[in-house]
């Protein structure tokens, strides 16, 4: 069975250089912890590493964090659905919000349950995916800043989820410009500005974050290290703390162009062959993952001689050329993953998980 690992070692390395980085910096963070699938071992690494605050978008995972350390302030990140508000006001500490009438049931909610609920409402800001729209948030804000048991305590804002808009200096600026408004109109105060995420990250390398700006909720540069806009690893982090082993189950050698006539395949591709492949052969691997599992377009083989020729529902096809490093049946094939693939296999029941270090 193929095998998805975490270094603690390295994961813990990656956690304290952006721990001491918000902090020189005075921005407060948490992580975002959807990757891990709600994987118990994995979820109590990250509050044993000093996490106090962990966002993800199912509540069931945020019920295991609570288990783990009920200290550990939990947030729901995604509009709350109304029929699991109950769970929602009982199990996250803080949500998103962009909606008036589910707002006024957790308010409702949240005194059936004697708590106060905090919220940080989301302000549309290009990427098209939740949030008011800003010409309406001083209405919005209006309609529900005296709501009982309702504690607003932010504005966020997401990039580069829906059409990939990125963050800049006057989009940040903006979102900063609507708390002073809402403070100065309202005679409140709100604590967060929560325009920050991994593809904001390095805004405040380049010192172009505007100070409004105070929170951050980061889970894939925490994860992989890397800079979200020149695609690179950050210096000073790791971009190994997952790995996926997964092992050799046939190794023939083959010719490269398939012989018969062509149609579709399964995923509905249509193979092209090259004229200058006619007659040549090459060692193929099949490995113990497939479609079911993960997008080849998500796989990163660390041996960059290997070539992913293919995939179906459970195997993975790859071409190891003349095989100069003489992998075997049995040999176990190591990638790195991109964010997309690695949650696809946290969340798979077929891979093996680990925490290794």
């Amino acid at each position: 069975m193929a095998e998805i690992t975490i270094s603690s070692k390295k994961l813990r390395h990656n956690f304290n250089f952006l721990n001491d980085f918000f902090a020189k910096n005075n921005i407060e963070w948490g992580i975002v912890s959807k990757l891990l699938c709600g994987n118990e071992i994995y979820l109590k690494e990250l509050v044993d590493m000093g996490a106090r605050e962990l966002l993800d978008s199912r509540i069931s995972n945020l019920k295991k964090i609570k288990k783990i350390n009920p200290d550990v302030t939990t947030v729901y990140i995604k509009p709350p659905p109304r029929k699991s508000l109950r769970t929602i006001v009982k199990y996250a500490d803080v949500s998103f919000n962009s909606d008036l009438e589910t707002m006024q049931l957790i308010s409702k909610e949240a005194a059936r349950q004697e708590k106060v609920h905090r919220v940080i409402i989301m302000i549309e800001m290009g990427d098209l995916r939740e949030g008011v729209l800003g010409e309406n948030l001083v209405s919005f804000y209006e309609s529900i800043f005296e709501l009982p048991n309702v504690e607003v305590i932010g504005f966020g804002t997401n990039f580069n989820c829906m059409y990939g808009v990125m963050p800049s200096h006057d989009k940040l600026v903006q979102l900063s410009l609507y708390k002073q408004i809402i403070e100065l109109k309202f005679n409140r105060k709100i604590k967060w500005i929560s325009g920050g995420s991994s593809v904001t990250f390095p805004m405040i390398q380049k010192k172009q974050l505007p100070k409004g700006i105070n929170h951050f909720r980061v889970g894939e540069t925490l994860y992989f290290g890397n800079n979200l806009v020149t695609g690179k690893t950050i210096k000073g982090m790791k971009d190994d703390v997952i790995t996926l082993y997964a092992e050799i189950i046939e190794l023939l050698e083959k010719p490269v162009v398939p012989e018969g006539e062509l149609a579709e395949n399964p995923s509905g591709e249509m193979y092209e062959i090259n004229p200058d492949d006619y007659g040549k052969k090459s060692w193929r691997a099949l490995i113990d993952i497939g479609l079911l599992d993960i997008s080849p377009d998500y796989l990163v083989p660390v041996d960059k001689s290997l070539e992913i020729a293919g995939a179906s529902s459970d195997i993975v096809v790859i071409d190891l050329g003349k095989n100069p490093k003489n992998y075997k049946v049995g040999s176990l094939v190591k990638f790195k993953l991109k964010y997309m693939g690695a949650l696809a296999l946290f969340n798979s029941d077929y891979i093996t998980k680990r925490l290794v270090d």
